[in-house]
């Protein structure tokens, strides 16, 4: 079963009169328990594409199918509901709020999604055991190294039980122990799971753990 389709994409920004051609027809198909990397230099698309997968952004034309849902179709708020209820994110930067604890952190998705108390408590403790930082519960961001605060916005990423998760660069800031860490788990969790993983990289360490490798040169996948 797919979890995206995007169908001869293409985007265009313009700034007065220069164009610039971020996607050229794109078309691909990803398979629910993927675990993916879109590759390829800057400037490349892999970001743009991702952009799209993950309701972000819209293309000049050709459509985009996530769960089942053509979200070219739908307006902002509707896109907003797709991404809370069925996207979740892994950011470069953590993008963890910095005043919360690791288990607040966690909690917010389930917050904004309705969960009862008890279902949220049960749903962070499972995350913070499955990414190893039941001990960092009551940490705040600053408390906690560059691994562990992605280790946490992973968990996030996975609270509402999402159907595709999204990462851009997930170890662009990271050195190489913890960035090896972070895609041990986030490949054991997309096994134990069966959520599916599209994460943008020019990373090797990264692209070596991909089961599938999505090319991308001057806005098309080669």
């Amino acid at each position: 079963m797919e979890v995206t389709k995007i169908e001869n994409v293409t985007r265009i920004y313009k700034i007065g009169e220069v164009e610039t051609k971020a996607l050229g027809g794109v078309s691909l198909i990803i398979e629910n328990g993927e675990f993916a990397a879109l590759v390829g230099p800057s400037g490349s698309g892999k970001t743009t594409l991702l952009q799209m997968i993950g309701c972000l952004d819209q293309p000049t034309s050709g459509s985009v199918w996530v769960n089942g849902h053509d979200v070219t179709r739908l307006n902002r708020n509707q896109r907003a509901d797709m991404r809370k209820g069925h996207i979740g994110f892994i950011f470069q930067f953590f993008a963890l709020i910095p005043t919360l604890t690791a288990y607040e952190n966690i909690e917010m998705p389930l917050l904004l999604n309705g969960h009862t108390p008890a279902e949220r408590r049960a749903r962070v403790e499972e995350l913070l055991e499955a990414v190893d930082l039941k001990a960092r519960a009551n940490n705040r961001p600053d408390q906690m190294s560059g691994g562990q605060q992605q280790r946490v916005a992973i968990a996030r990423a996975l609270a509402t039980k999402p159907a595709l998760i999204l990462a851009d660069e997930p170890t662009a800031n990271l050195d190489t122990v913890n960035g090896e860490q972070v895609m041990e788990i986030m490949t054991r969790l997309n096994k134990e799971t069966g959520v599916t993983f599209v994460f943008a990289t020019h990373d090797p360490r990264v692209i070596k753990y991909a089961r599938r490798t999505i090319t991308l040169r001057d806005g098309l996948i080669v």
